[in-house]
This record gives C-alpha cells, structure tokens and sequence, in this order.
C-alpha cells in the first residue's frame, strides 16, 4: 500500500433488519455511491451475520470494487479475506496475529492494524501497510473508545512510514484538521452511509484532500 494513497476510507454499515436479498443489493448500491463519490479504500464490516451470507456478501462488494479499481478490505476476518480474494484484512486488538495474517494472505496483502491511542502499538507493528487511529470524536458506533487529541497523528507521522488512518466521528467540517495533522486517510462509516445522499457525503470528505483545503475547526 503506497504512502500515496489518501482519501475517503469507506466502512459499511450492517445491513438493515429488512428482506436479507434486499439489504444485501442495497449494500453494494450503497459502496458504489461511496465509490462514485471519491472512495479510495473500502472496508466490509459486519458482526454477527452467518458465515455463508457474509461471504456472500463479500463477494458480491468484490466485484464492484473490482471494477473500480478500489481496494476491499475485510474487518476482522483473515480467512474470508483469502477466500473472497480481497485485497486485504484489518486487525484490530482481539483479532489475528499480524505476522500470521501475512503468512496466510501473503506479501500483496493490504493489512492495516487499529493502533486506538496508542502510538507505541503502531511502532511495534513491523509489517501493518497501514495504522489506524481513534476514535477522534465522538462516535456512535463506538461510543466508549478511547479518545486521542490529533496530536497523535503528528507524533505518528514522525515516526512511521506508513499510511495513517484517523477513524471516529468524522464529518466534513472536523476531517481537514486531522489530515493537517498527519492523517492520510479518513476512515468513515455512519457519516457516508447513513447520509441521505451516500455519493454527495462521500464527496465532501473526498474534497477535504484537494489542495488548497483547509481545517475549519480548532484542534482541542
């Protein structure tokens, strides 16, 4: 994964409590929407779905980004990873070894590990293509994680060589200010697919990386 790559890191919602073929269309109509709107990287995130329809809906969010030309990312999950084909895994705290996610998905892999607040976890992670950090503000999906200030992206950036995402409560008026400070890639869930227009919401992060853009809140 290149230090170049920057943007909008999309990560899907679970699907809704509706007709699972439905939802299951719906999901991927919703990731080609992030991906019209300037999505650079895609996670495929769902706890608690069967195997069979998660792997089924993997594959099915494959092939769109696929034909994008975007990268999918598995949350958590190694061997549905190698067994759809994607093009990477994210580990988080109670998840895979890193070492032995690279040994089962090998070299090419994307694996990108969280590192919450702790920049110590992201310097001992020989390997990770990239280290995600947060939650920055608050956030729904998780609304007991730790909370870092930006100044850990600084600090970061210091010391690694490696894309760092910045994850938690971002929206377009708070995202320019953790990219000015380190951040290369926004990763944002509720914020795209919860949006009523998925592509617009997508593009408004997707802007926070053109040149010229600038923070329009104060760091705390």
């Amino acid at each position: 994964m290149s230090r170049s790559l920057r943007g909008l890191y999309a990560i899907t919602q679970d699907p809704g409590p509706g007709n699972p073929a439905r939802e299951d269309r719906r999901l991927v109509e919703q990731v080609a929407l992030a991906i019209d709107g300037g999505a650079r990287l895609v996670q495929y995130r769902a706890k608690g779905l069967a195997p069979a329809r998660r792997r089924a809906q993997a594959a099915a969010l494959l092939a769109r980004c696929d034909a994008a030309a975007v990268a999918l990312i598995i949350n958590d999950d190694v061997e549905l990873a190698l067994a759809v084909g994607a093009a990477g895994v994210h580990l988080g705290r109670n998840d895979a070894d890193l070492a032995a996610a690279r040994a089962r998905l090998g070299a090419d892999a994307i694996i990108g590990v969280s590192c919450y607040d702790r920049l110590d976890l992201a310097l001992t992670a020989a390997g990770a293509d990239y280290c995600a950090f947060g939650s920055f503000f608050p956030s729904t999906i998780k609304p007991d994680a730790v909370r870092p200030a930006p100044d850990l992206l600084t600090r970061a950036r210091a010391r690694l060589r490696v894309p760092l995402v910045a994850i938690g409560g971002i929206t377009p008026q708070n995202g320019g200010l953790l990219i000015a400070a380190g951040a290369d890639l926004l990763a944002v869930i509720t914020g795209v697919f919860a949006a009523p227009d998925i592509a617009a919401a997508a593009r408004a992060y997707s802007k926070l990386f053109e040149p010229g853009a600038r923070p329009t809140e104060t760091p705390r």
